[in-house]
């Protein structure tokens, strides 16, 4: 995620300019939640798959979302979490990692270069309305000197995942699974596709944007966010007052044309005990610039051509000390909650398969 480069005051801004050091974090609105912990779907874990793979069923969104695998993410993150800036052979050996495993999963598989840098993109056809989209992406570069566990190697990750649930099954609409380039130097490669997608008439249902999903922190205040949060989002704000602003929840950062698919992901965090909390942006409003700090990933690419997308996010520096490798910190797969994380995947897992189609 890179960092706000627009001269706007904090005070109007909603999850990103970089804090003031010196300021007191109490002053401003702070957030999380303790919830109960979850069960999951109650199919039979002990049935084997349409891939045969064992105790994992793929009839229904809430049983794909059980076939999520901690170690499996906690595996990819651990590769990823390298000094990784553009050009670097740590790069290029993430993007070898995204094309060799789309390319596992049986996923036509393209490399798609653009002026200064390349994108890999997997496609899993459609059985009904193969034109209908749903891409479920995230960035795999990084700035320089810092190894990026939580950004974004813990989105690089979490998708990957994802892919490997939703690939075990077919779907009425078509998967697109991206590993977006230099999103750090501001968006370019998620750029560079919308637009050829916008060019060619693509229909982009809905981008679910994996950015940064790794910290967690239950403690009370561990969670600050800018003053103004209260003027666009005054329930979610009330929520987040009666959780003690604690950061242990998952935020949905979305548009109105896509409340629905956040909606389906929401609930499936809620069965699963993930503390949630959906900003959905008032129609016509996700491109103004009062709301950059909204804007602050790939998923604004999408927005900013109309398409619908959400921003999946543990909210960044207003959580996380280490973002960015700030504070004298390293960004490290150490500080990271492979359990909170893994349940974002879940969450995710279930609500794309019903955005592909697949009915609950």
């Amino acid at each position: 995620m890179p960092r706000l480069r627009l001269a706007l005051p904090c005070s109007l801004l909603l999850l990103g300019c970089t804090p003031d050091p010196n300021a007191d974090d109490e002053a401003g609105t702070t957030t999380t939640e303790t919830t109960t912990a979850a069960t999951g779907s109650e199919s039979d874990a002990a049935s084997e798959s349409e891939t045969g793979e064992p105790g994992c069923q793929t009839t229904t969104p809430e049983q794909l979302r059980d076939c999520v695998d901690g170690t499996r993410y906690q595996a990819d993150l651990e590769f990823i979490a390298q000094p990784r800036a553009p050009g670097s052979a740590h790069w290029q050996a993430v993007q070898d990692l995204c094309y060799d495993r789309f390319t596992e999963l049986g996923l036509d598989v393209e490399l798609l270069p653009y002026a200064t840098g390349t994108n890999v993109v997997g496609r899993l056809e459609g059985t009904d309305t193969p034109e209908q989209q749903i891409l479920i992406a995230a960035h795999y570069d990084h700035i320089p000197d810092c190894p990026g566990a939580d950004d974004n190697a813990s989105g690089v990750a979490g998708m990957l995942e994802t892919a490997r649930v939703l690939t075990q099954r077919s779907y009425p609409r078509t998967a697109l699974f991206a590993c977006w380039d230099e999103e750090e130097l501001g968006l370019l490669g998620a750029e560079a596709y919308a637009a050829d997608a916008m060019q060619a008439g693509d229909q982009l249902v809905f981008n679910y944007n994996f950015e940064m999903i790794g910290f967690s922190d239950p403690t009370p205040g561990a969670q600050t966010v800018p003053l103004g949060l209260d003027a666009l989002f005054p329930a979610q704000v009330e929520t987040l007052a009666g959780w003690g602003y604690s950061g242990d929840w998952i935020a949905l950062i979305v548009d109105f044309e896509g409340v629905e698919h956040a909606t389906y992901m929401a609930d499936h965090a809620t069965a699963i005990g993930l503390p949630n909390l959906v900003l959905d942006i008032p129609e016509g409003a996700e491109n103004q610039p009062l709301l950059a700090d909204l804007r602050r990933s790939d998923h604004a690419a999408f927005w900013e051509l109309g398409y619908a997308a959400m921003m999946i996010t543990d909210t960044s520096e207003f959580r996380y000390a280490a973002y960015h490798c700030m504070n004298g910190l390293q960004d490290t797969v150490d500080k990271l909650d492979n359990s909170f994380s893994t349940k974002v995947v879940q969450a995710a897992v279930g609500a794309s398969a019903q955005s592909l189609g697949l009915a609950p």
